[in-house]
């Protein structure tokens, strides 16, 4: 095998239970890059990401389960896009000094897994525009190979939110993001959200892109002599749309 770290195992619970009353299950791996989040590691994500590594979840458990991952995947990527201060007035006649999203944004899907996130985005973002890139990685090198993109016109102009749910050697979301930059997006204005990810995967991507925030889920413990994350959980692609 590659290189593969022990999971890391912590109590998780809410801060008011004492370390009695909390289950112990393995948590995601940390990283060393301040443009990695990794979403908090509640019982409630713990939870979920049981249900969708299980070899025995039924398609249907696996779409819905793996969906509110991604909707809590999408809400988190949307902290990190610029705001203002806006004051309104409420149905009381009262002001309310809040915020005001500032600027565009579109989703870009990695096909085809990552066509299994658009609709978390749309459900928090209405009438958000998503273009789409094929990159398909080849089983014997775990090279990707660029085959096919189509995005939004002004999308230079645009916040991007890049979806997949995967994130093995790196490969194929390296070069979504050189694509990307190569049609005028500048890299910090660039936002990658991905379900798990390897730590190999993080270090290649993120020192490639030092500018680039990263929304993860789960850092899971290294990749397997044929490049797949471990433990994973399994081909996610397949898994959403076909088995």
């Amino acid at each position: 095998m590659s290189d593969v770290k022990p999971a890391p195992t912590q109590c998780v619970g809410p801060l008011y239970r004492s370390e009695s009353q909390k289950p112990t299950a393995a948590v995601s791996t940390g990283v060393e890059f301040d443009t990695v989040t990794i979403l908090p590691q509640t019982p409630q994500l713990i939870a979920l990401l049981s249900i969708i590594r299980d070899k025995n979840t039924q398609r249907g458990d696996f779409i819905f389960y793996s969906n509110r991952i991604i909707r809590l995947l999408v809400e988190e990527g949307l902290n990190h896009l610029p705001t203002v201060e806006h004051t309104v007035t409420t149905p009381v006649g009262r002001p309310y000094d809040g915020l005001s999203f500032q600027g565009k944004i579109c989703g870009v899907s990695i096909m085809r897994a990552g066509e299994a996130m658009e609709q978390g985005l749309r459900e928090c973002c209405r009438s958000v525009r998503i273009g789409k890139i094929l990159i398909q990685r080849d089983e014997e090198s775990a090279r990707p190979k660029l085959f096919y993109d189509k995005l939004p016109e002004d999308i230079a102009d645009r916040w991007v939110l890049l979806l997949d749910p995967m994130l093995a050697t790196g490969g194929s979301a390296i070069m979504a993001v050189d694509v990307l930059k190569s049609r005028g997006v500048p890299e910090e204005r660039i936002l990658f959200l991905n379900v798990l990810a390897s730590p190999q995967g993080i270090q290649n991507f993120a020192t490639k892109f030092p500018k680039l925030r990263l929304v993860t889920a789960f850092v899971d413990q290294g990749l397997d002599e044929k490049n797949y994350i471990i433990p994973g959980l399994g081909d996610f692609g397949d898994r959403y749309y076909t088995m």
